[in-house]
C-alpha cells in the first residue's frame, strides 16, 4: 500500500500550519545540544520519547506540514513523490536507536507515537511499552473482543472500517467470531483508550520527555508532553520547523532527528544494530518491570508467524526452555512426566497457563487452538512433528512467552479460558 494514506481519510479543513520554514543549528551548536541532552539523560531515571512523522521520511515516508510535506503539497494542487509501500519501508536510524537503548538498560522506559506506519513495531520496539495514538497500518482489531492481530502485509482499510476478516479468538463458549476492522483513525475519531491512558500515565511519571519530529499540533498527543513539565520533569523538542511547545522546553534542537539520536548513543555509548528483517515483540524482558510500574498489558495480541523474533533477536523465548528436559504437569490425571527437546528443526506446541486472572493479557494465536496468554506463568513445551498441511491455528503466532518455570497444563484442557496454545518455530537447540 502507498504511504500516502492520508489520501483515503475524510475531508478535513484545519489540518494546522504547514509549510513552516525551517531552521537549521551549526555544528558546533548541535554538538554542545547534544551532550547537554546526554547530561539530562544520564541524570533521569524515567525516559519516555514523543515520535512523529519526521522520524521516518529517511525511510521515504513523507511527513504532513514539512516544506514537502502531504498536506503541505496539497495546499499547492501538488501530490507527493513516493517511492516506497508501508511493506517495503525499513525502520530508520531513531526507531533502531530508540530499540537499542531500551535494550541498553531500559534508558528509553516508554514511546508514545503519532505514526501509523508500523515501523516502531516492525523494528522490535516491545508493544507494551508503546502507545501508538493513531493506529497502525498492519493491525487489525476485533469490534468484540478487541483482540489485535498484528499482520506482515497492510491491511486493507483506513478510518476504523471492517477488513472483512473473523476472529478466531477461542472463548468458553466456542469462536469469538467478532468482525476485524483496522486501527487507523480518521479525523475526530476517539483515540484508543489502552493506548491514552498508557501514555498519559508514563508521560506524568517520567522525569524527562524528548520529543522527536513532532510539530505537536494535534491534540491530545500533542499536549501529553507537557504532562511532564507539569510535574517538574524536563522537556526537549528535537525538531526543524518550530513547535507549538517550544518556549516550554528546557532544551531545543534543530536539526536532523537521525542526526541526534546517532549522537546521543554515541555519548551514551550504545551500539545502534543495522536493519534486519521486520520482527514484532510483545513484550519488554531486556529489563526489570514490575505489574506496580507498568500494569498487566490490557490487549490480547496475534503475530503473523513471519514477524516472529529468531534466535538472539528478541527477548520472548526464555532461556531455560532451550535445550532442557521439560517437565509436563497432567492437571485431570495428576501424574508427571518428561522429555527431552530434540535437536531437529520441529514445530513445537507451548502452553502457558495463569494461577489466578483470567483476563486477556498476553498474545493469542487464533484458529481452532486458541486461548489466552496470561503472565507470571509456567511454561510447557509439546513437541509434534512438523505438518505439510497447517490448521488454521498456525495463521498466527504467539511470540510472547512470561516465566521461567517449565511445569504446564495438559493441552486437552484447552477449553479452559485461562489456558492457551501458542506455536512457534525452533531449530539448532542444544540438548
Amino acid at each position: 500500500m502507498s504511504v500516502n494514506y492520508a489520501a483515503g481519510l475524510s475531508p478535513y479543513e484545519n489540518k494546522g500550519r504547514c509549510g513552516m520554514p525551517e531552521t537549521f543549528d551549526t555544528p558546533d551548536v548541535i554538538e554542545m545540544k547534544v551532550q547537554q541532552l546526554v547530561s539530562m539523560v544520564r541524570a533521569s531515571t524515567f525516559i519516555v520519547f514523543h515520535t512523529g512523522a519526521g522520524i521516518s521520511t529517511s525511510a521515504g515516508i513523507p511527513d504532513f506540514r514539512g516544506p514537502k510535506g502531504v498536506w503541505t503539497l496539497e495546499e499547492r494542487g501538488e501530490e507527493p513523490k513516493i517511492s516506497v509501500t508501508f511493506e517495503s519501508a525499513e525502520p530508520t536510524l531513531t526507531h533502531r536507536a530508540l530499540v537499542a537503548l531500551h535494550k541498553a538498560g531500559s534508558i528509553v522506559q516508554y514511546v508514545v507515537s503519532q505514526n501509523v506506519d508500523g515501523l516502531h513495531l516492525r523494528s522490535g520496539f516491545p508493544r507494551d511499552r508503546l502507545s501508538e495514538m493513531h493506529g497502525n497500518m498492519f493491525v487489525e482489531q476485533c469490534s468484540k473482543c478487541k483482540s489485535q492481530y498484528v499482520r506482515s502485509k497492510c491491511v486493507p482499510t483506513m478510518g476504523e472500517r471492517c477488513t472483512g476478516n473473523p476472529c478466531t479468538q477461542r472463548k468458553p463458549r466456542g469462536v469469538c467470531r467478532g468482525q476485524l476492522h483496522d486501527t487507523v483513525l480518521d479525523w475526530e475519531a476517539c483515540l484508543p483508550v489502552h493506548d491514552l491512558e498508557r501514555a498519559e500515565k508514563f508521560a506524568r511519571k517520567a522525569d524527562l520527555s524528548v520529543c522527536l519530529g513532532t510539530t505537536l499540533q494535534i491534540n491530545p498527543s500533542g499536549s501529553i508532553p507537557l504532562l511532564t513539565k507539569r510535574n517538574g520533569g524536563k522537556l526537549v523538542i528535537v525538531n526543524l520547523q518550530p513547535t507549538k511547545h517550544d518556549k516550554k522546553c528546557d532544551l531545543r534542537i534543530n536539526t536532523y532527528v537521525d542526526t541526534v539520536m546517532e549522537k546521543l548513543c554515541k555519548g551514551l555509548g550504545v551500539e545502534i544494530p543495522g536493519v534486519t528483517h521486520p520482527v514484532v515483540n510483545l513484550r519488554s524482558l531486556c529489563a526489570p518491570q514490575t505489574e506496580e510500574d507498568f500494569g498487566k498489558f490490557p490487549l490480547t495480541v496475534c503475530i503473523d508467524p513471519e514477524l516472529l523474533p529468531v534466535k538472539d533477536e528478541g527477548c520472548d523465548i526464555p532461556e531455560n526452555v532451550k535445550g532442557k528436559k521439560l517437565s509436563v504437569t497432567i492437571k485431570r490425571e495428576k501424574r508427571f512426566r518428561t522429555r527431552e527437546v530434540s535437536q531437529e528443526n520441529i514445530k513445537r506446541e507451548v502452553t502457558v497457563k495463569s494461577e489466578s486472572d483470567h483476563r486477556p493479557t498476553g498474545v493469542c494465536s487464533g484458529g481452532s487452538d486458541s486461548g489466552i496468554v496470561e503472565s507470571d506463568t509456567s511454561v510447557c513445551v509439546k513437541d509434534r512433528e512438523p505438518s505439510k498441511a497447517n490448521g488454521p491455528g498456525d495463521d498466527q503466532v504467539v511470540s510472547e512467552i512470561s516465566g521461567i518455570n517449565t511445569s504446564t497444563t495438559d493441552p486437552k484442557e484447552e477449553s479452559e479460558p485461562h489456558i492457551k496454545k501458542v506455536k512457534c518455530e525452533l531449530s539448532d537447540l542444544e540438548k
